[in-house]
């Protein structure tokens, strides 16, 4: 057995991130905060992460050599992002522990097998139907009807992958511009408003769920989240009850995102994400442990903190240009201000986010 295994670890150790932007950026400040070490494999060039961590690797996932280096450096391995070849993870497994396990992260990588889980749970979701052909997607459209949506089954993210359909829209031209991927259409939902839970589990089974947040998106990008989300208590007890089985029947370790639609008073889980969470950044300055230090007490064996909220916040991504709006946010004394340190301003862009307390 590798004596790495299992370990509770202690300040001094050293934890693998597997990509390095700005949530592995985040986790790295947590690690440093509780004494840990932190070394970040990224293929790209400078990325947020490599300014706050102690040791980088520029290397692609491919790269065996580099991974086998990497695995051997550390004394456990997590991740930013869910889409990590599976090759990849074959070979830091045999040196390396890595949570949240490889079952979370399957499930998580394919939005069909996602919400066939989530449905054998008892929990309910948008209809679905599974599209491999233009024939499949003709028959979906049929059986789903319109408004719905159509996105990939792999690698869709901030609403990249997907497309609505409409009661006029031509399956041909929709099938052709997804590039005739494995795909899923989803009906529609008619919600009153998004929100998601942060949720934790740690090696010895202990949960523990931050507050609902309510989520604004535009464009498909999360652009507020606010607590306390507009819900019932008895809503708010159901979403919580709703991840831990989540996180329990997975045999989870380490913090999870799930998101939720509220119809007709009525909870549908949207999707969950294997990993810290954009709409868990409020917890940043609403809880004396926020969802980044809760993680990193999770994959090292400590008992996980505090999730209580002692302050109603609002969190705003900064959204590409939006950056510039930096010397006006300095000003304001009621926020607390996240920047990510990104060279590149593109559109659509998550450049940073800051939490304003509400008083």
């Amino acid at each position: 057995m590798n004596p790495k295994m299992n370990k509770t670890l202690i300040s001094g150790s050293t934890i693998g991130i597997l990509g390095g932007g700005q949530l592995g950026q985040m986790l790295s400040m947590a690690a440093a905060r509780l004494g840990f070490k932190t070394h970040i494999f990224e293929p790209s060039e400078n990325p947020p992460a490599s300014n706050v961590a102690s040791k980088f690797t520029r290397a692609e996932y491919d790269d065996y050599d580099a991974l086998k280096q990497f695995a051997s450096s550390v004394d456990v391995v997590t991740y930013e992002f869910e889409n990590i070849p599976t090759a990849a993870l074959d070979i830091i497994e045999t040196q390396s522990e890595i949570f949240p396990n490889r079952e979370a992260l399957k499930i998580s990588q394919d939005r069909l097998i996602e919400k066939e889980f989530i449905n054998k749970l008892g929990f309910k979701t948008a209809s679905f139907c599974e599209v491999n052909s233009i024939e499949e997607l003709i028959h979906a459209i049929n059986q789903i009807g319109a408004p719905s949506i159509l996105k990939t089954r792999r690698f869709g993210y901030d609403g990249k992958g997907q497309v609505k359909v409409h009661p006029s829209s031509k399956p041909e031209e929709i099938w052709k511009n997804l590039g005739e991927k494995a795909l899923i259409l989803e009906g529609f939902i008619n919600f009153s408003s998004e929100f998601s839970v942060i949720g934790s589990r740690s090696k010895d089974g202990q949960i523990s769920c931050f507050d609902p947040g309510e989520n604004v998106h535009k464009d498909g990008i999360l652009r507020t989240t606010t607590v306390p989300a507009h819900l019932t208590n008895q809503q708010k007890t159901e979403a919580v009850l709703i991840t831990a089985k989540i996180l329990e029947t997975l045999k989870y370790v380490g913090v999870i995102g799930i998101e939720f639609f509220l119809e007709k008073n009525s909870l549908v889980i949207n999707e969950f994400a294997p990993r810290v969470h954009n709409s868990g950044h409020w917890t940043q300055n609403g809880c004396t442990v926020d969802q980044f230090e809760q993680h990193i007490r999770a994959i090292t064996g400590w008992k996980l903190g505090n999730a209580e909220r002692h302050s109603d916040v609002i969190m705003e991504n900064l959204i590409g240009d939006e950056i510039y709006k930096t010397n006006q946010l300095v000003e304001d004394g009621s926020i607390a201000l996240h920047l990510y340190g990104k060279a590149d301003v593109n559109p659509g862009r998550k450049m940073g986010h800051f939490n304003r307390i509400k008083k």
